[in-house]
This record gives structure tokens, C-alpha cells and sequence, in this order.
């Protein structure tokens, strides 16, 4: 059996910059899980944090895995801002 070994072919960056340090740090480490362990082999992402920064790299075998791939992880970051703006209002 003959294992063909695609390239990525689509690519996004996302520079995504956060309220404070803290909440970056903290989004960073709650994506790290999915970042190394993905879902699919379809596409891969990397997240590198830099202060209030967040860079996202996707790569995907096609745009189709592209887009859904960064529609899900802006979503979980759309999730995690509004938990923790419910946890800022509820201290």
C-alpha cells in the first residue's frame, strides 16, 4: 500500500489582538490542547502568543478545510472572550 502525502495548499493568518496579556495567555492555553492534537488531518494549526497578540496559522488541504477550520477557531475564541467578560462583570 502506497501512502500519497498531500501538501497544503490553502493557507490564513489571523492577528488577533486581545483586552490584556492576561486574556491572551489564557486563550493561548486553552487552544493548545486542539493546536496539538487536531481533529482531522485535513488541516493544521499553529498559535503563537506575543503579549496581547495571538497569531493563528492555518494550512489546509483545500479551501473548503480551510475555511472551516477558521471559522471554528474563531469561534472558540468568540466563546472564551464572552466567558470571561461574564467572569470580569461577575467579580
Amino acid at each position: 500500500m502506497q501512502t500519497v502525502v498531500e501538501s497544503m495548499k490553502a493557507k490564513a493568518v489571523a492577528r488577533l489582538e486581545f483586552p490584556s496579556e492576561k486574556n491572551s495567555e489564557i486563550i493561548y492555553k486553552t487552544l493548545m490542547p486542539e493546536i496539538e492534537k487536531p481533529a482531522t488531518r485535513r488541516s493544521k494549526a499553529s498559535l503563537e502568543r506575543k503579549k496581547r497578540f495571538l497569531i493563528l496559522k492555518i494550512e489546509a488541504l483545500d479551501t473548503v478545510a480551510l475555511r472551516a477550520t477558521l471559522n471554528t477557531y474563531l469561534r472558540w475564541i468568540n466563546s472564551l472572550l464572552g466567558i470571561l467578560k461574564v467572569l470580569e462583570n461577575a467579580s
